[in-house]
C-alpha cells in the first residue's frame, strides 16, 4: 500500500515504456509487501510519475542525461510492512522494473536510486483520518500481516 514518486528524465519513457513502468512498479509493491492480486486491493498503490527538464538534473553539478538515464523512486510505506530481506527484494524489484520498462534503443547507462521510507505509526493520513499498522493491513490485505487485521 505504498505511495511511489517517481522521477525520470522528461521523455526518457516514451508513453508505452511509461505505462509498463507504472505497471512494474505496482508489481513490484505487490510482490514485496504480499498484496493479494485483488484490484480493489492493488489500487491502494499509487504511482506518481514527475518527469524533469533538461538541465535540472545533475550529477555532481553536471547535465549527464545525455550519457546517463537516472532514475529515481521514492517509496513510502507504512513502519512494519517490510523486512530486511523483502526491503532489499523491493529496491531490486524496483530497478529491475526501470531495466525491464527502459526502451531498448535507450543506450545510456541506467542508473537508480531507490528510497524506502517508513511512515512512522500514526504519521499517515487517508482521508482525513490516522491510520496504524492495524487499518493498512486490513485495506491492503497483506498476506504476512493478516493477524493485525481486526476480524482476527
Amino acid at each position: 500500500m505504498p505511495n511511489i514518486l517517481v522521477k525520470l528524465p522528461k521523455d526518457s519513457f516514451p508513453n508505452q515504456h511509461r505505462e509498463t513502468l507504472v505497471r512494474l512498479l505496482n508489481d513490484a509493491a505487490a510482490s514485496a509487501e504480499q498484496i493479494p492480486d485483488d484490484p480493489k486491493k492493488r489500487t491502494l498503490c499509487w504511482v506518481v510519475v514527475d518527469e524533469v527538464a533538461p538541465g535540472f538534473w545533475t550529477c555532481g553539478a553536471i547535465d549527464v542525461t545525455a550519457q546517463l538515464l537516472p532514475c529515481v523512486a521514492m517509496i513510502y510505506l507504512p513502519a512494519g510492512v517490510l523486512d530486511g530481506a523483502a526491503r532489499a527484494r523491493y529496491v531490486g524489484l524496483v530497478h529491475d522494473a526501470f531495466r525491464q520498462a527502459s526502451p531498448p534503443a535507450d543506450q545510456r547507462r541506467l542508473a537508480t536510486s531507490v528510497i524506502v521510507h517508513d511512515v512512522a505509526e500514526g504519521s499517515w493520513g487517508v482521508n482525513g483520518a490516522i491510520w496504524r499498522l492495524p487499518d493498512f493491513a486490513e485495506a491492503a490485505g497483506f498476506a504476512h500481516l493478516k493477524s493485525l487485521c481486526p476480524a482476527n
